[in-house]
């Protein structure tokens, strides 16, 4: 049973590509998708293996609290195994899960603007469900997401509309779109010094679209990217086997929750995380993701090529 808790969002800073495998259809390598909204998602295990590739690389060292002592420093790589599980082998079970990572926010481009964030009510109903799930105290759990409506003062319209690709669409600023945008984009994009994401903050607080669940839909299924590549022959320099491969464009917002249970292993093996209870063992696995985790990773296919990098930003509860 998981006893903590700790959201995150997931924001693509290059194009990603959650891999699903081979299809038959006109793209080769799709990326994964929920199978009954089409909607895109990671999945939790892919995720989970990033975050713990990461984890195995880092040469942080953090404060662990220690049943009310002075905290005992530790090397972040060293409880990998521990807290993530063993490679290979039924040991134990790993003290920490992940959530499959859904879409929150998808981009779209624009007339105006360059490019807006598209979102639907069951998007954000969906997020209320799952903090609402994990009893995480936050504002958002009071905001209804009405469709068709921006934000006041949005970039994006042209006589009354805005034009999404090749589309139009009537809207109408409202005060409750402009709050859950502000909202959002505080989480996400957070102040601070120096104030590195003060443009994207803003963006998001005038840009952002609440289009209908059925039009939100439509463009998460046909406006990823889709690349075609090919192998050049080193000899011949001629082109071979070509492919098309799907991504998630940059800019895409997801969220996912970390979800953190007590150490299953022998007390004595339990080290820094040891404590009196299974929760206060899990407080301590839910900071050593907090404290461990690097704000930028890379997850999915390609990553030689520059593709999946990744900023984690952490929903802090209560934080204005």
């Amino acid at each position: 049973m998981f006893l903590k808790f700790q959201p995150f969002f997931l924001i693509s800073e290059t194009p990603l590509h959650p891999g699903s495998g081979n299809e038959l259809g006109l793209v080769d390598l799709p990326i994964q998708r929920e199978r009954h909204t089409n909607f895109p998602k990671i999945e939790g295990s892919g995720l989970k293996g990033s975050i713990k590739e990461a984890f195995e690389n880092s040469e942080k060292e953090i404060v662990m609290p220690n049943k009310g002592k002075q905290g005992e420093k530790i090397k972040v790589k060293d409880y990998v195994s521990l807290i993530f599980g063993p490679e290979s082998g039924n040991e134990h079970a790993a003290a920490l899960a992940f959530m499959d990572a859904k879409i929150l926010f998808f981009p779209v481009k624009s007339l105006r603007g360059i490019f807006a964030w598209i979102t639907c009510p069951q998007v954000i109903e969906r997020f209320k469900e799952d903090m609402r799930m994990i009893k995480f105290n936050n504002d958002v759990e009071n905001f209804k997401a009405k469709e068709g409506t921006i934000p006041k003062d949005s970039n994006l319209v042209v006589s009354s509309k805005i034009v999404l690709e090749e589309y139009t669409f009537e809207v109408v600023p409202d005060d409750e779109t402009t709050k859950i945008a502000k909202w959002f984009a505080e989480k996400i994009f957070p102040s601070k010094e120096p104030d590195i994401y003060k443009y994207w903050r803003e963006k998001l607080m005038k840009d952002l679209v609440i289009l209908s669940d059925d039009e939100f839909k439509e463009f998460v299924s046909t406006s990823t990217e889709v690349i075609a590549r090919t192998i050049i022959d080193d000899k011949k320099g001629t082109a071979k086997n070509l492919w098309y491969e799907e991504y998630l464009p940059q800019n895409t917002i997801l969220y996912s929750i970390a979800m953190a249970t007590a150490i299953t292993e022998e007390e004595q093996r339990k080290g820094a995380f040891a404590d009196e209870t299974s929760e206060k063992e899990a407080e301590k696995v839910i900071s050593y993701f907090k404290e461990g985790l690097h704000e930028v990773i890379q997850i999915g296919g390609n990553k030689t090529i520059g593709k999946g990098i990744t900023r984690i930003q952490l929903l802090e509860e209560g934080r204005p």
